[in-house]
């Protein structure tokens, strides 16, 4: 099963994807629709309005998590190849909602920053809530994965040793476009699926997200020790290699770039970076 967040004149839609059609369910966005009882038979049943899928405008996936948890240094041949030894347990940051943009808007080149660069990522998003779980529970709380690229100010990342800084400026970070069920990917709730991020033409990153240190289930079984994971959080598991700061020249994204980040059977975040101008609120 596939689902969306629809825009729609009358506000935003969970949908689900028939075909060549999107059909509005009863809930305002996934993340809502996520909090209901038995949401995979409400979703899986419903029959709303249909919305032809090559004219809708998709929000992301899931408008306002109660939290986005990142993890860092987490694909294995990326770490090796880099000298380094793999990491004993996660490393784990934040993302507010506030960055979150559909998988068609623009990602805001904010001027505060002279070093924005890309980061193609496999979501995860939780479907039920669950605290320290077992491998077992872990893996029932997985709702689906969906496509998200962590668009980081490295400039702003590095003026200190805490990373939040520059992982969260508004509108920087395309999700969607859809959140697919595990029973539609090979290795369901362990998914081994091919990951790209294409800048202007220009694979830039390749990988595989079998890859991963920690998976799916291990980061929930982790993190789930630390808080309440909610319906509808969402982990972003880390990148590959290719980023642009790691160029030699190093490279960043510029006004009207084009970032394609595509991951198989999930679907592709097609954005254009845009400069913005920022008012004092």
């Amino acid at each position: 099963m596939k689902l969306a967040t629809l825009r729609t004149p009358d506000g935003t839609r969970a949908a689900r994807l028939d075909g060549d059609h999107y059909v509005e369910l009863d809930a305002p966005d996934v993340g809502a629709l996520l909090a209901q009882p038995r949401w995979r038979d409400r979703a899986a049943t419903a029959s709303g309005p249909a919305h032809p899928a090559a004219s809708a405008e998709l929000g992301p996936v899931v408008p306002r998590p109660g939290k986005i948890i990142c993890v860092g240094l987490n694909y294995r041949s990326h770490i090796l190849e880099m000298g380094r030894e793999l990491p004993e347990h996660p490393t784990l940051f934040g993302k507010f909602a506030e960055a979150l943009v559909g998988p068609t808007d623009p990602v805001a080149l904010d001027p505060a920053s002279a070093a924005v660069d890309w980061e193609a990522e496999l979501a995860v998003v939780v479907g039920s809530p669950v605290r320290g779980a077992t491998a077992v529970e872990a893996a029932a709380a997985v709702a689906g994965f969906a496509v998200l690229n962590d668009v980081t100010m490295r400039d702003w990342q590095y003026r200190t040793l805490q990373w939040l800084q520059g992982k969260t400026f508004e509108a920087s970070t395309p999700f969607g476009p859809h959140l697919v069920t595990p029973e539609e990917l090979p290795g369901g709730t362990a998914p081994a699926l091919d990951l790209s991020c294409v800048v202007d033409g220009e694979t830039v990153q390749s990988a595989n997200t079998s890859d991963l240190v920690f998976g799916p289930v291990a980061l929930i079984t982790y993190i789930s020790r630390i808080l309440t994971l909610q319906p509808g959080d969402v982990i972003a598991t880390g990148t590959p290699g290719g980023v642009g700061h790691a160029r030699d020249p190093k490279r960043y994204l510029t006004d009207g770039a084009e970032l394609v980040t595509a991951i198989d059977g999930l679907g592709e975040l097609r954005n254009r970076a845009r400069a913005v101008s920022v008012v004092p609120a």
